[in-house]
Parts: C-alpha cells; sequence; structure tokens
C-alpha cells in the first residue's frame, strides 16, 4: 500500500508539474508574442549632445534634450564600472540575465506588503533587467511586466556579450540634472571628464540609479553622502578598493558644481546663439538636440573677448555723457537688505560689475551694501559685504535733463544718491572701493571678418545678451549713411570715371513725386566747389554722392549693391546713395570685405565644419576641392593646388583704388581715429539722419571689422554723435588689441595698376609733394585728363539748369520717392 501510495503521489506530483510547466510555457508563449524586438539594440543610436567648439577648440555651447555623450565601454574607467557593479549588480559577469536569488526575496517582501499593507515593494533588476526595460519596455509596476522583463533579458543574454551590456546601460541610464549616461554626469556634476573623477565622486555617481531626486546634492544631502558612503562600503565589500580607500573617501564632503547649459564661453553668447540658429536651418532642430553633432565654428575666443570690451567701452563712454539716468529702484532700509537684493536678477554677463544698494551718504561719498553671493545650491550666501562709493567715482553722475544738457556738476554724494538706492558699481584698483556705473540705454553691435574666406572671428549683438538676446549685428535692420558711400563710387569706377574725375559741390535740388523739394546738403552745411572722386569719399560729400549718383544712374548703383549683398533690391531713388536704404551690420561687413580681399564674392559663416556623432564630416564652409590631399603617402609629387572657386563680383583695380581712397578717409578724412592703430588700415563713417545711426567699417588686408551704435528705437543721439565720433573709436580700440602683435602690413596692390600723382581739386597730374598732390591709382591704360571736365557743371549752383530744361538732367533714372528723405539731409 504504500508502495501504492507513493507511485500515486509521484503520478499527482508529476502530472501537476507538467499542468504547472505547461501553464508557464504557455504565459511565456502568450507573453512573448507582443515583445519589442530585442536585437534593434545593435543598432542603436542614443539622442547625443551637439557640442559646438571655438576655432580653437574651446567650447563654446551644448545642445540637447538629454544631455548625453556617448562614451564606448574601453574608455570606461574600470573604478567606475566597478562602483557601478558593486551598486547596482554585483554578479553581473556571472548570472544569465537574472539573479533568481534576488527575485525570490523581492518575491516574498511583494507577498508580505501585500498582505500586511505596510513596508516597500523592493525589486531585484540586474544591469541586463534595466537594460531591458529602458530601451524596449516601460516603468509601470506590475508582475506582467517583470514578466516580459524577464524574458527580453534572457535573449538579451544570448545576443550580446556583457560588455555590450554594460556600454549600454551606463550611456542610457538618468542621473539627474538631466543627465544620461556617466560621461554626461562626470561633466555636469562635476564639471570633469570620467578618468579625472575621484574615489568618492566616482561612488556618489553610483549611488544616483536608484533615485537622482532622493540623493540630491543639495536638497538631500544627508542621505545622498551616506547612500555614497554605503557603494564604497559595497566595493570595499567586494574586493575593489582597500578599507584606507573606504575611509578615506567615506571622509570627504559632498562637493558638486553643476555646470551651466547651452552657451559655455563668457562674452560669447551672440555668437553661439546665431551659429545656433545657422546649425538648425541647416539640419533641423532635432538633428542639432539629437544628432550629437560635432562643431567647430570659426570664432577666435581671444578676438570675442576684444570685440565685447570694445563695444562696451564705447557704449558707457557715449552713455556717460548723457548723466545718470538714477538708481535702478529704491527700497526702504528695514529688515536684512541682502535678502533684497539677493533676489533681484542681474544679467551673468556683466561681471565684475555688481547690485548694490546704498546704507549711507555723506557728503564724501556713500556707503553701499554688495548683493550676496547666490552658492550653487541656489540659496543666498549668509554674508553681507559692505563697500564705499567716494565722490570722485560718481561725479560724472550729473543729473540727466535731455540729449545734449545735463544737470550742474556734482558736488557731494547727496547730489546723486540717497539711502535704499539699488544701484550698479564696478570694482575700482583701490580694495573696498567701487565705482557707481549704469547699463547704457543706446546699443550697438560689431561684426569682425576673415576678409578672404567670410569667417567670422568675433560677433557682437549688443551691451549685454543677458540683458537682451535681440542681436544687433544680424537682426538690426539699420541705415548705413556714409558707409554705403564707397559702392557709388565703385560703381562709378566700374563705368568709365576715373579717381580723378571732378564732381561739383554745390547747392542741387530735386522736386519729389509728393511735390516737396529735396535739398542735399553737406553735413558742415557748406560747399565745396569742384573735388575728384578720392576727394568726395575722404570728406564724405553728401551733394557730391547725389550729383554723381544722379550722372551715373542708380540702376548701375544698386546693381553692385546687390552683388556684394547689402541689399536683396534697391529701388530707382537717390536717396539710397547717401545710405537711406536699410540693412545688418552683418552685411555690410561682409560687402566691405569683399573690397578688401580684391573683388572675390564671400558668404559669411559662423562654422567652419561639422561632424556626425561618428566623426565623419557632413558640412564643410571651404567649397574647394583637392583629390591629391588624401595620399598616403609623398612620392616626389608636386604640393596640392587648391583651386580659388569665388566668383568675381567687383574689379579687382576698382576694389584696390576704393581701399585706396578708404585709406585716405583714414589719414585725412573723418575716420582720423583709426590712425591710433597704427597699421595701415581703410574705412569710412556713416551717419544716418538726426544721427540716429553711427557706423564705421574699417579694414586692413586681413580683417574687416563692421561697428554700429544707435538706440533700439531709433532716435536722435545729439548733434555731433557721427560714425566718426562714436563708431570709429570702438573700431579702433578693437584694432588695437586685435593687432597688437601683428606685422603693419600694406595693402596689396593688383599687377598693373598705376600710381600717379595727381591734384585734388583739378584731377590733373600735378608734381608729387606739392600741396594737395596725392599718389592716385589708376587702372592699366587709364590716365588722367588733360583738362578738367566738372561733373554737374551744367546745373546751376541755384539748382536750375543751365539751359533752362528740368531740374534732374534727362539722360538720370534717379527718382525721388515722397517721404524716404525727409529732412535736409546729413547722411555724414
Amino acid at each position: 500500500m504504500m508502495l501504492r501510495f507513493l507511485g500515486w503521489l509521484f503520478t499527482v506530483g508529476f502530472i501537476a508539474f507538467l499542468g504547472v510547466a505547461g501553464g508557464v510555457g504557455y504565459v511565456i508563449w502568450d507573453m512573448s508574442k507582443g515583445l519589442p524586438d530585442y536585437k534593434q539594440l545593435a543598432l542603436y543610436e542614443p539622442p547625443v549632445m551637439t557640442r559646438v567648439h571655438a576655432a580653437d577648440g574651446t567650447l563654446v555651447a551644448e545642445y540637447a534634450e538629454q544631455r548625453r555623450l556617448f562614451v564606448p565601454i574601453n574608455d570606461i574607467p574600470k573604478k567606475l564600472i566597478q562602483a557601478f557593479l558593486s551598486a547596482e549588480d554585483k554578479t553581473f559577469y556571472e548570472h544569465q540575465g537574472l539573479d533568481w536569488p534576488g527575485l525570490a526575496a523581492a518575491g516574498l517582501r511583494y507577498i508580505q506588503v501585500k498582505a500586511t499593507g505596510k513596508g516597500q515593494i523592493v525589486g531585484a533588476s540586474t544591469i541586463t533587467q534595466q537594460v531591458t526595460k529602458n530601451f524596449l519596455l516601460t516603468n509601470e509596476r506590475s508582475v506582467e511586466r517583470k514578466i516580459k522583463e524577464a524574458i527580453l533579458a534572457h535573449r538579451i543574454e544570448q545576443a550580446f556579450n556583457k560588455d555590450q551590456i554594460l556600454e549600454l546601460y551606463l550611456n542610457e541610464i538618468f542621473l539627474g540634472l538631466n543627465s544620461y549616461g556617466v560621461a554626461a554626469a562626470s561633466l555636469n556634476y562635476f564639471g570633469k571628464s570620467l578618468n579625472e573623477l575621484s574615489l568618492e565622486e566616482i561612488a556618489y555617481l553610483a549611488a544616483l540609479p536608484k533615485g537622482p531626486n532622493n540623493y540630491h546634492p543639495f536638497r538631500q544631502t544627508k542621505r545622498a553622502i551616506e547612500r555614497r558612503n554605503w557603494v564604497l562600503g559595497e566595493m570595499f565589500n567586494n574586493g575593489y578598493i582597500t578599507a584606507a580607500e573606504r575611509d578615506a573617501a567615506q571622509g570627504k564632503p559632498l562637493e558638486v558644481n553643476p555646470r551651466p547649459f547651452g552657451a559655455q564661453l563668457f562674452a560669447a553668447e551672440s555668437f553661439a546663439e546665431e551659429a545656433r540658429r545657422e546649425l538648425v536651418q541647416i539640419y533641423g532642430e532635432d538633428k542639432l538636440m539629437k544628432g550629437g553633432l560635432s562643431v567647430r565654428t570659426t570664432l577666435d575666443p581671444k578676438l570675442q573677448i576684444f570685440a565685447r570690451q570694445a563695444v562696451a567701452r564705447g557704449l558707457i563712454t557715449f552713455d556717460r555723457k548723457r548723466g545718470f539716468r538714477g538708481p535702478v529702484k529704491n527700497v526702504a532700509l528695514d529688515g536684512d537688505w541682502g535678502e533684497t537684493i539677493g533676489k533681484m536678477k542681474v544679467p551673468s554677463d556683466l561681471e565684475p560689475w555688481r547690485l548694490a544698494i546704498v546704507l549711507e551718504v555723506d557728503d564724501a561719498g556713500a556707503k553701499i551694501g554688495l548683493q550676496p553671493k547666490t552658492l550653487i545650491s541656489g540659496k543666498i550666501d549668509k554674508a553681507r559685504d559692505t563697500a564705499s562709493v567716494p565722490l570722485a567715482l560718481l561725479s560724472w553722475a550729473r543729473k540727466y535733463v535731455d540729449g545734449s544738457k545735463l544737470g550742474p556738476e556734482v558736488k557731494k554724494a547727496g547730489d546723486v544718491l540717497a539711502a535704499g538706492d539699488i544701484v550698479y558699481v564696478a570694482p575700482d584698483k583701490n580694495p573696498g572701493q567701487f565705482h557707481l556705473v549704469q547699463l547704457p540705454d543706446v546699443e550697438g553691435a560689431l561684426v569682425a571678418m576673415d576678409p578672404h574666406t567670410g569667417r567670422v572671428l568675433a560677433l557682437v549683438g549688443g551691451f549685454s545678451y543677458g540683458k537682451s538676446q535681440f542681436n544687433r549685428a544680424v537682426q538690426a535692420l539699420r541705415q548705413p549713411g556714409s558707409a554705403f558711400k564707397p559702392f557709388v563710387y565703385a560703381a562709378a569706377l566700374d563705368n568709365g570715371y576715373t579717381p580723378s574725375s571732378v564732381i561739383l559741390d554745390a547747392p542741387i535740388e530735386f522736386k519729389m513725386s509728393n511735390g516737396e523739394i529735396w535739398k542735399p546738403k553737406n553735413y558742415q552745411d557748406k560747399f565745396y566747389g569742384p573735388s575728384t572722386l578720392r576727394r568726395g569719399v575722404e570728406q564724405s560729400r553728401n551733394v557730391m554722392t547725389v550729383r554723381l549718383a544722379n550722372d551715373l544712374g542708380m540702376s548701375r548703383i544698386g546693381e553692385l549693391a546687390q552683388r556684394v549683398g547689402i541689399y536683396d533690391k534697391v529701388p530707382n531713388q537717390l536717396s539710397y546713395a547717401l545710405g537711406a536704404g536699410e540693412t545688418t551690420l552683418l552685411k555690410m561687413t561682409t560687402a566691405y570685405s569683399i573690397i578688401a580681399n580684391g573683388g572675390k564674392k564671400i558668404e559669411p559663416t559662423l562654422i567652419d565644419r561639422v561632424q556626425d556623432r561618428y566623426g565623419k564630416t557632413i558640412y564643410r564652409h571651404d567649397k574647394r576641392e583637392c583629390a591629391q590631399c588624401g595620399n598616403q603617402t609623398w612620392q616626389e609629387q608636386a604640393e596640392p593646388e587648391l583651386f580659388d572657386v569665388r566668383p568675381e563680383v567687383m574689379n579687382p583695380y576698382t576694389a584696390y583704388q576704393i581701399t585706396s581712397m578708404m585709406e585716405g578717409v583714414v589719414e585725412r578724412g573723418t575716420g582720423k581715429k583709426l590712425k591710433l592703430v597704427g597699421k595701415p588700415v581703410a574705412g569710412k563713417t556713416g551717419t544716418s539722419n538726426d544721427e540716429r545711426d553711427a557706423w564705421f567699417m574699417g579694414f586692413t588686408p586681413d580683417l574687416t571689422v563692421g561697428v554700429y551704435i544707435g538706440y533700439d528705437n531709433p532716435k536722435p543721439m545729439g548733434k555731433g554723435r557721427t560714425g566718426g565720433e562714436l563708431a570709429a573709436p570702438v573700431v579702433a580700440d578693437f584694432m588695437r588689441m586685435a593687432l597688437r602683435d601683428k606685422a603693419a602690413t600694406p595693402f596689396r596692390v593688383p599687377k598693373g595698376i598705376e600710381l600717379i600723382p595727381i591734384n585734388v581739386k583739378s584731377g590733373q597730374r600735378d608734381l608729387f609733394g606739392d600741396p594737395g598732390v596725392i599718389l592716385e591709382a589708376f587702372k592699366p591704360g587709364e590716365e588722367p585728363p588733360s583738362k578738367t571736365t566738372i561733373i554737374g557743371d551744367q546745373v546751376a549752383t541755384s539748382g536750375v539748369p543751365l539751359d533752362g530744361t528740368s531740374a534732374q538732367p534727362p539722360e538720370s533714372d534717379a527718382v525721388i520717392e515722397g517721404g524716404l528723405t525727409t529732412g535736409t539731409g546729413g547722411l555724414y
């Protein structure tokens, strides 16, 4: 009977086993039907951060939805791998995807929690299971998801080796601060690459996968240190570190320094944003944010700093001449003044300027409290620092009356400041003393470009990117004024005129289509009689330019302006000859670069090269082809030859003639402040009606610089605030710094150009060295005339034609449209 009972028991057990096995098999079969294809992991391309670098390799900016840098497993430090294995899956290299003892313990815990309603459910996921969940499944907590996870984990273990699985895990795992993967987390938490991490930093990163918010370095500091120290203990238990290493690392504080996202290089925010827009235009937003592009820009960090300094100095200098506009605000001095100003936001790119509150005022100066620093935790520092603003460092701050008037001189600090005033201050060379400063309300921009390639070496879009993200170098449409005149004269030189051509500088008037009379005038409201083309450029003569445009025809001028990229279309209106049309600083700088390089068309660019995530070049600004550059060995073959593919849009002789004239602008004309550079410089000033826009465009043989200054909502800046007064000093300041270590290179003279001494009034050959005689550049085959012919002499100084016909010569195609040329000129 016992044997029969045992046989029956065995039969029942076997049947039950078959039933359970069949049930489990059915569940596995049923669950397997809708599982995702795990083989796609072999083709996985995670969203990777795009990194933008300057020309010298300096990091400029980063862009990503998920901040991730993919790092191959062979480049991940061994200690970091050991830390993650100790914290997450110590038997990773031993199991086949599932930790059965851990699963059993987790199952019992699950039953206990469900039965009692107390405690917390714990997981027993291996790294393989976490890869399965992160890549192929959801975060849903259910038995069904765990079964699917187990099935896929087993299949993944069969298809991939352990290092491949670990590589996916370490590059995908979310570790807080928008960091995906260990490489991004290392940079974002500590500002270090993986191989620079210390043991305690490695352990902290390994503590984060279970829940980054639970171990936040600032909000949950105590828990974070406890979890980090637990990881260190597990590393010791697993034999990865010694007891001494464990104890030393556990005794260290948690020092996290979150890394900012976006622009990384000081003073390059405007450049970085424009480069981002260019990338979006080429590749789209999705590719930029997820494609892991490596972008090499044209930016020269040193020149960018110089550009920012020059623009800031120029704007501050002008702004101070318009007086002090008062404090940012005034508050009651009760409670903690540090909390009051600590909460106020200050543009991040204003350093070393600081916000301060006036605590006391006497005749000799003011005592101020400096805005406390914001700690990396986001809290306001408890320290309270005070300093002083002596009378001498605020005496500039006379009361602002209007554009040309200031209040009485400042004799005591109380004339300017009062207790409770919140103001900006800048440190003085004497410790503990500060200057009173204010944010300029006038704005400006600067572009520095390589004239041969169009590479933008520096770009400043305004006084402070933190204050205003509007990029005035590329987005602001402004009137260039007389900065456009060189292209009027270039068009003339391309159409039969010579540098010795003489134009009459005398009153003239035109009837506009609305019936009003337009009388162009020179800036000084004087007329100077007959003068050569050179004199018209050097002294920026409005009337001469209008007469020339009237005689030449605006269609020829417009054609050239379109070829060099200043305007897309030029209306048939004489006012455009004086720069009344609107354009951008970047377009004007590009056009002047074409003159500087001898007439070759260039396209402005902020991007040199773009590589994809695998290092393959997918974009290159330089379109020249070099078939021989890929040769692996030298077999006495000739050097590779690169052909110039730039189209010619201006006669190279004309380009040099205009360059020579604009050298005269610096030597004798409206751009004399550029003589301070001490090297060969050509350029042109530009001022629009009522001094609303002030420009200077300057260039050397290998550098073009453009600057404009004006209010964002254009309004008069005051009498005498011309391009030569406001913009030229900024260009000179920048060039002095940029060319400090460069040789004084003369402008390149094309072969065939002949230099002939010319009298600037008669336009005829004269003796070199005599007063009023200049060496003038003539094209091959050209010579100065034996007899002076004055362009515009057929019109009397009253503006009435000598032959009694019309006020506008019939051969002219120029039209004056009503409303476009308001005022009496004044473009300078």
